[in-house]
């Protein structure tokens, strides 16, 4: 919000508009168990890639590229060559990257020249002590020709080599200190611009808290934060706490915390200066609180709403969170009600109260803007100081006169004065190097790049200086942001001409283009990239199995109801809000002593977890005794989970069964009465119409129209470990974070009713009477495969399902196989069965950190037929979703696919890139300090904030690049789609997702260039490598595998 449009609004109407922008600024994670992935970097998703990353590090400070470095060890592994940096530096900078900018030798120095030299080289500027260390222990001047070429480079610079050492400053002649200050004008007109360029920064990224912690080096936020998250936490609790705040329900938090003020027995705030009188003035509204309080320190109305951003940005992961529940009004029916007002209403009460006890024991004035200026705009040499020693840099001598001084109250006024005049020195000094030409700066990178660029001590002198700035200049121009954009760029262009020419290369080479043939069976998987090692090796196995991909939903959105469960969940993209309810119930002629068995055994499991986990913690005089009359049964249990985790897993799973016997159950999904069905009113069930018209919709979606095998499976997916707060995280995107079984349970339930068949052939899609579907669920976590209705099977029909699940137990073992090479604790070359068995016991050991990996490593998605992609190997590294282009000629189908998988996969993708780069402030950081909050989030130790992205052990392997959608389709097609769709548009035409389409009739892949459009892509001249199989394409490999061929029956190549 500009300064301008605060004008001629009233003061609560700023702040309201303030609060409603954060939304474009804070983090936007749900609840943990909520946990759906999406753009880190959501509200700065309508700006192009780039831009969006410098302004989001402009405000937050947060970097938002790997290191340069990073990219350079890809660089040295041929993971980027020179040519994708040429073509790279080409994109970026047009024909302007082949000027001249000199001569070596009779040679032209391009421009490029010094760009990939700055990418490739270290030339940023050293330090005095690193120059010695450069020039004294590793010899960089040793040689002749280097010694000469320094020499011949400061001549031509008309700079000397220092010999002083900081402290001989303490000495320095006044003739030489005119010499370093000559030209610099009124020291005190210089400090009052530090004093004046400062203030001018209070709500444009600085508050006053920040203000007071850059002059004194204390942060009241170490005294805020404490208070402010135990009331947060207490009031966001969703039954973890044993206490939580009182009235928070009616009142909110601003509300309920000034009525429990009263009843405050440790009498803490009342040392604060003035904090009787700043309660008592409080008005009822947070709205109001938050409008009184910026009044209370003077913060100018232009500059409110910067002044709240940086407020919520100083703890983002809990004004995030209170963000979302207030724009999530839905969400848990009955819960507290959220609002950012009063989150910001509390920050500044207690910022305010804090700094007035700081402000009046230094400077004996108010915390106030105004009255902060005026005093540092008398005492201007205190400010220089100050902002000197806290800011860092100053040599040990000068470090130790300030504290000295500000230890002694700075009563000597003078001796300020004195302070920023020896300050001053130093900083013109060639020690300090601000300033002017220095030796470690310019001299430094300059000889850097006339080193590198071969030029000799000959050559050099003959450059003028003008010369030798200019290269500088333009090298400084190419900055480091600037370089990391073209690394970046390079690297994800080397890893989709590998996807592209696998697919070049893969042409015809794959089954099922058309179902020339019947297949012995049709698996469904989710789109998910962990789906795509898993198919290949079944494919691999039965060349008569056809496996497709979609989102996990399966087209069916609901909110889905257990037989156990005690509240509705919907099983849908985040995007989706269902209409709809499903339950599960005892099957039909279920007896009711086993049903009534069952909830009462329910009821004593729950309640005996409820007991251990949360009664004897809260409850001082009943854990005592119950704490040792366990002590066997717990040393027992401790020992179990330790030493044999699955083992214990198991027997704890069947001693659940027999107090809570499990039961037949069938989905109670068809709708008894016709009545609307709308989000705000679900309705119990699908009517068969609707029921019809999803089932087709899936069909087509997936090109599923014709050629049905006997056995249709629908495969969804989630994952289960143990200690894992994250556990939404590896579960279905396409589900809102959960598992994906309950829907494909469904779908398939709906596509085997009769009535829904006969409505199916009414709309072209004939279904033969011998397909049976059958539902599933695929744990990624330790590869078990749950199926669901199998008592509702034909029993002519159970062998062949049987052999059908044999099948799949060998994808299950070889996909385990595959994985393990990228653990570091997995066995070495294991045979299959012993790494499933590896992957149970991960999965089932509470100290495991990384039970699976999630997404780590998706780097695209294809969106096509099978066939251009079966026969190649891609690494589980590929989103692959379904699509038959040649029954779909105007791109209606894919236009609808586009939209729905799209926003999933980018958001999958962005998020693993954003917590990749910069895990400790995008991601979430290690695990191993979590603790569960509230039973909504993860901090860590007890005074963190919320900890928002992924752990670091979710993305220690993955490759942070963009997504590459590549699509089979015409380009007509999909030009004319973007044209349409304002959401596809900002991911592609913005560059947060690259776009690659196949011409599904000739093959010939194109490109899509921001600016310019689709442009023809050329192949390598490179034949990809052939395997016989998977194994071989992985084997001894811990690293990313680039996509090769898998020898194929009946194909040469």
């Amino acid at each position: 919000m500009s300064a301008s449009t605060a004008v001629g609004r009233e003061p609560r109407q700023i702040v309201l508009d303030a609060i409603a922008h954060l939304d474009h600024v804070l983090p936007g994670q749900a609840p943990i168990h909520d946990f759906v992935h999406h753009n880190t970097l959501h509200g700065f998703q309508h700006l192009p890639f780039e831009q969006a990353l410098a302004e989001f590090t402009a405000l937050t400070g947060i970097d938002c590229y790997l290191p340069i470095e990073r990219f350079r060890e890809f660089y040295r592994q041929g993971r980027i060559s020179d040519a994708e940096l040429d073509a790279e530096l080409a994109r970026h900078f047009g024909d302007d990257i082949e000027s001249v900018i000199a001569r070596s030798g009779g040679r032209p120095v391009t421009l490029r020249a010094l760009y990939r030299l700055a990418l490739l080289e270290d030339i940023s500027p050293v330090s005095p002590a690193q120059w010695s260390w450069q020039v004294g222990e590793l010899g960089v001047l040793a040689e002749p020709e280097a010694a000469a070429a320094w020499r011949a480079l400061l001549a031509v610079l008309e700079l000397r080599e220092p010999q002083l050492h900081a402290e001989d400053l303490l000495d320095l002649s006044a003739e030489q200190a005119e010499d370093w200050l000559s030209g610099e004008g009124d020291l005190r007109q210089r400090a009052a611009g530090v004093v004046d360029e400062c203030f001018a920064r209070i709500g444009h990224g600085l508050s006053l808290r920040g203000l007071l912690a850059a002059l004194t080096g204390v942060d009241v936020l170490d005294q805020v934060r404490p208070i402010l998250i135990g009331l947060c936490a207490s009031w966001l609790d969703e039954g973890l706490a044993a206490w939580q705040l009182p009235d928070r329900e009616g009142l909110g938090l601003y509300r309920a915390w000034r009525r429990n003020l009263a009843f405050d027995p440790s009498g803490f705030f009342h040392d604060l200066d003035d904090w009787d009188d700043i309660v008592a003035a409080l008005p009822d509204d947070a709205a109001d609180a938050v409008v009184q309080q910026l009044q209370a320190l003077a913060i100018p109305e232009q500059r409110w709403s910067g002044y709240l951003q940086r407020l919520a940005l100083e703890l983002p992961g809990w004004s995030g969170l209170i963000n979302w529940r207030q724009t999530h009004p839905g969400y848990r029916d009955g819960e507290a009600r959220p609002e950012l007002a009063d989150y910001l209403a509390l920050c500044l009460i207690l910022d305010r109260a804090f700094l007035q006890t700081h402000c009046r024991t230094l400077w004996h004035c108010d915390a106030r803007y105004d009255k902060l200026a005026g005093y540092f705009g008398k005492h201007v040499y205190e400010f220089f100081v100050r902002d000197a020693l806290f800011g860092g840099g100053l040599p040990e001598y000068l470090v130790q006169a300030c504290q000295v001084q500000i230890a002694d109250g700075g009563r000597d006024k003078s001796a300020w004065q004195g302070l920023a005049e020896r300050i001053r020195t130093w900083q013109r000094s060639p020690l300090a190097a601000v300033g002017g030409l220095s030796v470690y700066d310019h001299g430094w990178r300059l000889w850097r790049i006339c080193r590198a660029l071969g030029l000799n001590a000959a050559e050099i002198a003959q450059l003028s200086k003008a010369q030798l700035l200019h290269w500088l200049s333009a090298s400084d121009g190419f900055d480091d942001s600037a370089r990391r954009r073209v690394w970046l760029g390079a690297y994800e262009r080397h890893y989709r001409d590998q996807v592209l020419q696998a697919l070049h290369a893969n042409r015809r080479r794959g089954r099922w283009a058309r179902r020339d043939r019947r297949p012995s069976a049709q698996i469904v998987f989710c789109m998910d990239d962990r789906e795509e090692g898993f198919r290949r090796h079944l494919e691999e196995l039965n060349l008569d199995v056809e496996t497709l991909g979609a989102a996990g939903f399966f087209g069916v959105p609901m909110n889905y109801r257990g037989l156990d469960d005690t509240a509705k969940t919907p099983l849908c993209p985040v995007v989706v809000v269902p209409a709809h309810d499903v339950e599960e119930q005892a099957a039909p002629g279920t007896a009711p002593l086993r049903a009534s068995r069952h909830r009462a055994g329910g009821g004593v499991v729950r309640g005996l977890a409820d007991f251990i986990h949360h009664r004897l913690r809260r409850d001082p005089w009943l854990a005592y005794p119950a704490i040792n009359a366990m002590a066997p049964l717990t040393l027992a249990g401790l020992v179990g989970k330790a030493l044999f985790p699955r083992t214990q897993q198991n027997l704890l799973g069947v001693a659940a069964k027999i107090v809570a016997p499990d039961l037949k159950t069938r989905l109670n999904f068809s709708a008894t009465a016709p009545t609307p069905a709308t989000p705000e009113q679900p309705r119990l069930g699908f009517t068969d119409l609707e029921q019809a018209e999803r089932v087709a919709g899936f069909l087509r979606n997936t090109g599923l129209t014709y050629g049905f095998a006997e056995w249709v499976v629908l495969m969804g997916h989630g994952s289960m470990s143990r200690n894992n707060p994250h556990l939404a995280a590896y579960d279905c995107g396409a589900c809102s974070g959960r598992h994906g079984g309950p829907n494909a349970r469904l779908f398939a339930a709906m596509a085997n009713r009769a009535e829904v068949r006969l409505l199916l052939a009414e709309r072209g899609i004939v279904i033969p009477p011998d397909t049976y579907f059958i539902g599933a669920e695929h744990n990624t976590c330790d590869e078990d495969i749950a199926w669901y209705d199998l008592d509702g099977l034909p029993a002519e029909r159970r062998s062949d399902w049987l052999n059908l699940n044999e099948q799949l137990r060998h994808a299950q073992r070889m996909s385990a196989h595959e994985r393990c090479r990228r653990l570091a604790s997995a066995p070495r070359r294991p045979k299959p069965a012993q790494a499933l068995r590896h992957f149970l016991n991960r999965a089932a050991d509470f100290s495991q950190a990384r039970p699976e990996l999630g997404h780590a490593t998706n780097a695209a998605a294809f969106v096509g037929r099978r066939a251009a992609t079966q026969g190649a190997f891609f690494d589980r590294r590929l989103f692959l979703i379904s699509y038959d282009p040649t029954q779909d000629p105007s791109g209606q189908i894919l236009e609808g696919i586009l939209l729905a998988v799209g926003p999933v996969g980018a958001g999958i993708n962005l998020e693993y890139y954003f917590s990749t780069v910069n895990n400790e402030r995008l991601g979430c950081g290690s695990k191993v300090p979590h603790n569960p909050t509230g039973f909504f989030a993860v901090m860590e130790g007890a005074g963190s904030d919320l900890r928002t992205g992924l752990p670091k052990q979710m993305i220690e392997i993955h490759e942070a690049m963009r997504l590459q959608l590549v699509v089979e389709a015409k380009i007509g097609v999909l030009t004319e789609i973007y044209q349409r769709q304002d959401g596809l548009r900002e991911l592609i035409g913005g560059g947060w997702v690259h776009l690659s389409a196949q011409d599904p009739d000739s093959g010939e892949i194109f490109v899509f260039e921001r600016g310019d459009g689709f442009v023809p892509w050329q192949p390598l001249p490179d034949e990809l490598p052939i395997r016989e199989n998977s194994p071989d394409c992985y084997r001894d490999a811990v690293e990313p595998v680039a996509p090769m061929l898998i020898r194929q029956a009946g194909v040469e190549r």
